[in-house]
């Protein structure tokens, strides 16, 4: 087969890669329907992860199962399927409490940008659909694997309730279906924080009523000003930086909290400050495996529509001009085709 592997910043390649095989019994071999890049696939792209050595990328993935291991039951050859990144049995003590994303058994799927892969785990991480779904749900599904499950996280944890007032920091795949996730959750006012005009404009048509363009101080005086000198009840930290960190907390009103799901990198928090805030502070990798059920419905019944945030569509060949144009923030998502 062939897929995508990253050799050094600035430099992923669509190679031959061996065939994935069952190693487990708990194994299941899936043919990718459609597959993409991720925003934090451009930490390693840009170098502020390290490659030590060449390995395959991706975690994203719908598509048709191919085979199944030993132990693995209902998943017959030829069904649609979903998964998370985050792979898990769906059966410990943790997943049990709505964390499958912290699984005992847990493994994280890093070879998704391929024409086949192998899905550890896989009765526990895969939901699969009674018939296949027509082609143009396929982009919405897909955005359940991660992004879209990853912005319903953010609300969950920064706990979005009906009539409140919600701050989406980043305006990426992630931010966008944050805002989509706080107007399903109820949010009487979303304010999305952003300079780009595509991006504000899809964040308006997924529910933000509020645009705020200024950052780190200024944009928290901003949020201030916007919410009577107090903060949003809510915020959704969706970028990992230390400056987006610091935006979040600060917009928040006391007794509010903060869903913080950007991969952190050279993130510290003040403990004292965070301390006499009252601010409520939950994030992590997104436990998607929680949500598909609902957000599947949700997508097939053209309640949502999260694969918008898809503006690029490239052969699976060309992944490497999908992570250029995401770099170069000429896309908000590459999708990419097989």
């Amino acid at each position: 087969m062939r897929g995508a592997v990253i050799h050094a910043p600035g430099d992923v390649r669509f190679e031959e890669l061996d065939d994935p095989t069952i190693l487990k019994p708990t194994d299941a071999i899936i043919r990718t329907a459609v597959t993409c890049v991720c925003g934090s696939d451009l930490w390693p792209w840009r170098g502020l992860d390290a490659t030590t050595d060449p390995h395959p990328m991706g975690h994203e993935y719908v598509g048709f199962v191919e085979e199944v291991g030993s132990e693995v039951s209902g998943l017959a050859p030829g069904r649609f399927v979903v998964g998370s990144f985050a792979t898990s049995d769906n059966t410990c003590a943790n997943c049990a409490r709505g964390f499958q994303s912290n699984c005992l058994h847990r493994e994280f799927m890093s070879t998704c940008q391929a024409e086949y892969i192998r899905v550890p785990n896989a009765q526990g991480t895969l939901v699969a659909l009674d018939e296949t779904p027509d082609e143009s749900l396929w982009p919405g599904l897909l955005a359940l694997s991660d992004v879209m499950g990853t912005g319903w996280w953010a609300a969950d944890a920064a706990e979005v309730r009906p009539g409140s007032t919600a701050v989406v920091v980043g305006d990426g795949a992630v931010g966008l279906s944050g805002v989509l996730a706080a107007r399903e959750m109820g949010a009487e006012r979303i304010i999305a924080m952003s300079r780009h005009e595509s991006r504000q404009k899809l964040a308006v048509a997924f529910g933000a009523t509020d645009i705020v363009t200024e950052r780190g101080e200024e944009g928290v005086a901003r949020i201030k000003e916007m919410t009577g000198g107090i903060g949003a009840d809510s915020v959704l930290e969706c970028v990992g930086t230390a400056q987006a960190m610091s935006q979040a907390l600060r917009s928040t009103r006391p007794g509010g909290n903060v869903g913080f799901v950007g991969v952190p990198h050279d993130v510290t928090v003040d403990g004292e400050e965070l301390f006499h805030s009252h601010v409520g502070l939950r994030g992590g990798p997104a436990p998607v495996r929680r949500y598909l059920p609902d957000l599947i419905d949700r997508v097939l019944s053209g309640r949502i529509d999260p694969g918008k945030v898809f503006d690029l569509t490239l052969p699976l060949e060309r992944v490497a001009d999908g992570y250029r144009a995401m770099d170069e923030r000429r896309a908000i998502k590459a999708l990419l085709k097989p």
